[in-house]
């Protein structure tokens, strides 16, 4: 079975025969213990690490539909190598293109993705109010901003809205989470660990958003929540909306509340607040874990994996952009 692999460190990765081999380099050029990797085993590499490869490297992936994605020093994402996009159709493309042109449907799919994101956003909320945590009032404050979505006529009034949404979720992180403050969101730098976590968490559900729609017709670049732009995947950026609150947000409280990721894993740079090498280990381990957790679909009638729901959200978009079936976001119900 395929599965992503984490590279944290630098180094060079190179092709021996069948497999990638990948040698970690110390900053003072010093090799260490090389790595093989069986390339029918690779279904992504996230490079948080300086990487030392050549084209025919590349080559080699494409040819294996084997994805990249790059980080740099800040955790920030900088992009993605991506195979060549051997599922777009012109049929899709420009049925696509017509939902986004037209004011009246791409407001009805942004109405539903930010419905989407709500709910699974009260859910989280619910979920500790039973536990004992008090959420109440911005859970009425989530209600009142909701209830606002249906009477939108703009994409930009949608996007306030959403704003405010999140604003009063994320009030509630401080009570959520045991031995740490939020306080704002700050994204661009993060100031304080939680935010860091955030902004790191959510980069991690967007790659995977990526990857999920490059395995369907859809076409990434083409978003309508979001407002299209120069060099960003834009459609990945409307899915996580969705995902973010059942990937990041749980993630993000289990492994601060369980102190598996504690104090002394961040540390203060140049006004930002950064996670070491040994959080992220950790965090993205955390978030695998829930990648590749399953659970009894409703409508399926099977298990699925976290992961492969972000598929089965974008087929049900494009069933929506083809006239098949209205669009309705999943909707977590525990």
């Amino acid at each position: 079975m395929k599965k992503s692999y984490y590279l944290f460190n630098p180094g060079r990765l190179s092709r021996k025969d069948n497999t990638l081999c990948f040698t970690p380099v110390d900053e003072h050029g010093n090799e260490g213990q090389a790595r093989h990797i069986p390339i029918e085993s690779v279904d992504n590499l996230y490079c948080f690490g300086s990487l030392d490869a050549n084209s025919a490297l590349y080559n080699f992936m494409g040819k294996h539909q084997v994805a990249v994605h790059f980080f740099d020093y800040y955790e920030h994402y900088t992009g993605s190598f991506m195979p060549k996009e051997y599922l777009l159709a012109g049929k899709m493309q420009v049925a696509q293109t017509r939902h986004y042109l037209s004011d009246k449907k791409r407001l009805v799919i942004a109405q539903t993705l930010i419905n989407g994101a709500a709910f699974n956003m009260s859910r989280n909320l619910k979920y500790y109010q039973s536990r004992g945590k008090e959420v109440s009032e911005a859970l009425a404050r989530m209600e009142e901003y909701t209830q606002q979505i249906a009477l939108c006529n703009r994409v930009d009034e949608l996007m306030g809205i959403e704003g405010n949404i999140r604003q009063a979720y994320y009030s509630t992180f401080g009570t959520i989470i045991n031995d740490f403050e939020m306080g704002n969101r700050s994204k661009q730098p993060p100031q304080n660990e939680v935010n860091a976590l955030i902004s790191f968490g959510n980069m991690m559900c967007y790659t995977v958003c990526i990857d999920q729609i490059y395995h369907t017709q859809l076409n990434p670049t083409i978003s309508f929540l979001h407002e299209p732009g120069v060099r960003r995947f834009s459609l990945a950026l409307d899915l996580a909306e969705i995902f973010k609150p059942i990937l990041v947000d749980r993630t993000i409280f289990s492994v601060l509340n369980k102190k598996q990721i504690q104090a002394n894993d961040f540390r203060n740079d140049t006004n930002r607040c950064v996670l070491k090498d040994s959080a992220r280990k950790t965090f993205t381990q955390a978030f695998e874990d829930r990648l590749k957790e399953t659970f009894k679909h409703r409508s399926l009638g099977r298990n699925v994996s976290y992961k492969h729901l972000v598929k089965l959200e974008c087929y049900k978009l494009s069933k929506h952009i083809l006239g098949i079936e209205n669009y309705k976001p999943f909707k977590m119900m525990w």
